[in-house]
């Protein structure tokens, strides 16, 4: 226990966020699968327990929301134009992040209709279709948003 604390002090070189990450990583007692819960329903998320039949371990399940970003009616920007709206869609999907409202986001690899996906953390559809819909990008008609509720395992990290 003192190697890796004495460690991450050692890595972490008087930065003050870093410090304060690892303090809270540390010192402060992670939450129960209950408190998540009850936290979330009380902000107004659908949630659900799953019992994996092999593990018999209870998994939270949470509802987000996928939005499809499809290719919109206006795509007849300039290049200079569409690079400003590039750089102000990259602008609004890392705020949403920040916000904590949008957990992925990215494009596809391919040149098809469909553009990329941004994945809300949201209560309601409703709310993800409005954070969704101030995206410059969709306010100039070059993409536009189809909204899917979506389920997935809470704290699950991809691999």
């Amino acid at each position: 226990m003192i190697l890796p604390l004495f460690l991450t002090m050692l890595v972490s070189c008087g930065n003050p966020k870093l410090d304060r990450e690892i303090h809270s990583k540390i010192i402060e007692p992670s939450k129960t699968r209950a408190e998540i819960k009850k936290e979330l329903i009380d902000k107004g998320y659908e949630v659900f327990d799953y019992i994996d039949a092999e593990t018999k371990d209870t998994v939270l399940m949470q509802q987000y929301f996928i939005a499809f970003l499809k290719s919109g009616p206006n795509r007849s920007q300039s290049k200079k134009e569409a690079d400003s709206l590039q750089s102000l869609h990259l602008g609004h999907l890392g705020r949403m992040y920040e916000l904590g409202y949008a957990d992925i986001s990215g494009p596809f690899g391919d040149d098809g209709e469909i553009r990329g996906i941004t994945i809300y953390n949201t209560p309601t559809i409703e709310m993800a279709d409005s954070l969704a819909h101030m995206d410059p990008m969709v306010n100039a008609g070059r993409l536009v948003i189809e909204i899917h509720p979506w389920w997935a395992a809470k704290g699950f990290h991809l691999r």
